[in-house]
């Protein structure tokens, strides 16, 4: 009779790896791709080695897969965000503050993503893309909203987009590396979303004043 795993097994597996992949997105965002090993990772997460060559052939293997899962998450949570509000200041302030908060209590998520594996791990070039375009298309859905509205000026809602998603990650990657990112995170927010606002045009109070 062939051997079947139990329940409980699998999850003491899947645990197991659960907990090695968190361990290994905070070594790679402490130590870069380049200089955390293996052995760094399994130190860490308290593990044999032999037991991160059960889950993953090689490190590039494991690197590849945590930015899928984190791309995902990331994405998710801030389409979440700005699908929640009606108006597009509340879409654009809520979105930024989601990315924020990311940032303030996942740094390592923000960091594997936006600065982890550049030109390290070729296989990457195509899903750091993928990711990119993500990030622009959950912006250009409410500008493209507004834009019918008649809330912005005529203009290029992709090209806008993709300057929102740079801005935003410019204004957070500093921010991560300041030591005053908590006192500094409100004023990010409400300066982020002023500057967004203010470069779309976005002109909701000239449409009440004269109507």
């Amino acid at each position: 009779m062939p051997y079947r795993s139990t329940e409980k097994t699998r999850q003491k597996k899947d645990a197991k790896r659960t907990a090695m992949m968190q361990t290994a997105l905070q070594v790679f965002a402490d130590k870069g791709y380049h200089a955390a090993t293996v052995r760094d990772i399994v130190k860490e997460a308290g593990v044999a080695i032999g037991t991160f060559y059960f889950y993953f052939p090689d490190k590039e293997t494991l690197f590849v897969y945590l930015f899928d899962e984190t791309a995902d998450f990331l994405v998710q949570t801030i389409a979440q965000a700005i699908n929640g509000k009606q108006t597009l200041p509340r879409q654009v302030a809520s979105g930024v503050q989601s990315y924020v908060n990311i940032a303030l209590y996942e740094p390592a998520v923000v960091h594997l993503m936006l600065v982890g594996g550049i030109g390290a791990v070729p296989s990457l070039h195509t899903k750091r893309a993928a990711f990119r375009e993500s990030l622009v298309n959950l912006w250009q859905r409410p500008l493209d909203t507004a834009l019918d509205q008649e809330q912005i000026p005529e203009q290029n809602t992709r090209r806008m987009s993709e300057a929102v998603a740079g801005a935003c990650d410019e204004v957070i990657l500093n921010l991560l590396n300041s030591p005053g990112a908590e006192d500094e995170a409100a004023g990010a927010v409400r300066d982020l979303t002023f500057f967004i606002l203010r470069g779309l045009g976005y002109r909701e109070e000239e449409k009440s004043e004269s109507s």
